[in-house]
């Protein structure tokens, strides 16, 4: 097969390039950036200094730049010096994705046969470690016209690889591309819950904890969340969910001597023991399309939902169990912080910063919270009103990111006060969430990978 990842370009460092792989699964902080988010979902890499202006265009802080064929939205993980994403290669010449603000639920005829990658590349100069062919073959759900057939990212723990492909299965590789084992899931239809016949494709990702590969799958028939052996595939546990499709991923998080894991959901947000799947607390959201990732820290939970209902932000204690629904016409309880009704993100997982909640809408409104009190500090625009966005927050040496999908990356101070530092051109468009590796992004865009700092 000719070679489908041509390397580029600019090595604007001296660094040399020396693949780390480390026994220990345990991802160090500012390093590993080992799935959707970084560690813990948190999108956060501080320690370093990170880059504030830079020109793609002009070659200005850009170190390297790697063409990547096919389409994903899938975002980078690291481990060490290896990165990796994934990409679906369509037969047609047009892809026929289509960006921006839009409300069309329609999905994208394409019944040619596709290629699922697997490409991993050295962070330091952008060459191409391996590529691994994941499947071949005509998709077995259709796409959204903003979607891929590449939208989960990548999950590792140094020693293993998880690319989770919704109806194309579940597939575990090592480090250096040899496939382990692969599971198949059955069809995982994400579609629209109020017109099943437009099929979107599926989005969660998978998260590694503890040797155990944690899948969320809610889809239009059979959602549950599972839990597989990382060495083996072998299922541990399964637990049945009765909710509309969602697309977010799984949050890791420890409450004294219990292990949650928690998700997003409609008519099910909720939390899970890590060992048994065991249910620990449940709340029914007010979006019925939930996207955003669960993010933790001061001993709350957040999440936001949006599309119809009360698009809300939700701040729940994390020592929080049962049935913890707020009765109608309240904003917290015993369980709940606090909650802001229409303040929600519909594709956009918020960051938790310097004792702030940074939620933005796919509309370019941007906004800052106390993360204790739910105090809104500001409401502010990113864009012209016009400008989509669909990746995700970071956050890192006082600042905050966001990626438009025209390629524009904002560079918003952190702090109470809204300040934009700079607007930043990456020459592409740009729908996956960058990840940050020893104070360099590493952006995945419509065409490439490339890397950018200081």
């Amino acid at each position: 097969m000719a070679r489908l990842v041509a390397v580029a370009t600019l090595v604007l460092t001296s660094w040399t390039a020396t693949t780390v792989l480390q026994s220990d699964s345990t991802p160090r902080p500012g390093i590993d950036w080992p799935s959707f988010r970084g560690i813990q979902a948190s999108g956060v890499a501080d320690g370093r200094t990170l880059p504030t202006t830079w020109n793609v265009g002009e070659k200005r802080g850009l170190r390297w730049r790697t063409a990547v064929a096919g389409l994903g939205h899938s975002s980078p993980v690291i481990w060490g010096d290896s990165l990796c994403v994934t990409t679906a290669i369509s037969g047609r010449a047009d892809a026929g994705l289509r960006l921006g603000l839009y409300g069309d639920i329609a999905s994208v005829d394409d019944s040619t046969s596709h290629t699922w990658m697997l490409i991993c590349v050295d962070k330091r100069s952008g060459k191409v470690a391996f590529e691994r062919t994941l499947r071949t073959g005509v998709p077995i759900i259709k796409r959204h016209t903003k979607s891929t057939h590449a939208n989960s990212t990548l999950a590792t723990d140094g020693t293993h690889l998880v690319a989770m492909l919704g109806s194309e299965g579940l597939h575990a590789y090592d480090m250096s591309g040899k496939l382990l084992w692969s599971k198949d899931l059955g069809v995982l239809d994400s579609g629209y819950h109020l017109a099943p016949e437009a099929q979107w494709e599926f989005g969660s990702s998978p998260v590694i904890h503890e040797g155990v590969v944690i899948v969320q799958a809610d889809v239009q028939k059979g959602s549950f969340i599972a839990a597989f052996d990382t060495k083996t595939g072998k299922e541990r546990w399964r637990t049945p969910r009765a909710d509309v499709p969602t697309w977010g991923t799984p949050t890791i998080h420890r409450v004294g001597d219990r292990t949650q894991v928690i998700v997003n959901g409609w008519r099910h947000i909720g939390a899970y023991d890590f060992a048994t799947g065991a249910e620990i607390w449940k709340l029914r959201g007010g979006g019925d399309i939930p996207v955003p990732t669960p993010i933790v820290g001061h001993g709350l939970v957040f999440i936001t939902n949006a599309h119809g209902g009360q698009s809300p932000v939700y701040a729940i204690r994390e020592t929080a169990t049962g049935d913890i629904s707020l009765p109608a016409g309240t904003t917290s309880g015993p369980h709940m912080a606090w909650s802001a009704a229409g303040d929600g993100a519909y594709m956009i997982t918020p960051v938790l910063y310097g004792g702030l909640l940074y939620v933005s809408k796919n509309n370019g409104v941007f906004m800052a919270f106390d993360a204790r009190t739910g105090e809104r500090l500001y409401q502010q625009r990113l864009g012209n009103g016009t400008t989509g966005f669909t990746a995700s927050l970071v956050a890192g040496d006082g600042k905050v990111y966001a990626t438009s999908e025209d390629g524009d990356v904002y560079v918003i101070k952190a702090g109470r006060a809204f300040e934009v530092l700079s607007v930043n051109p990456l020459g592409d468009f740009a729908m996956a969430t960058p990840a940050i590796s020893e104070g360099v992004f590493y952006f995945r865009t419509g065409k490439s990978l490339m890397a950018i700092g200081n």
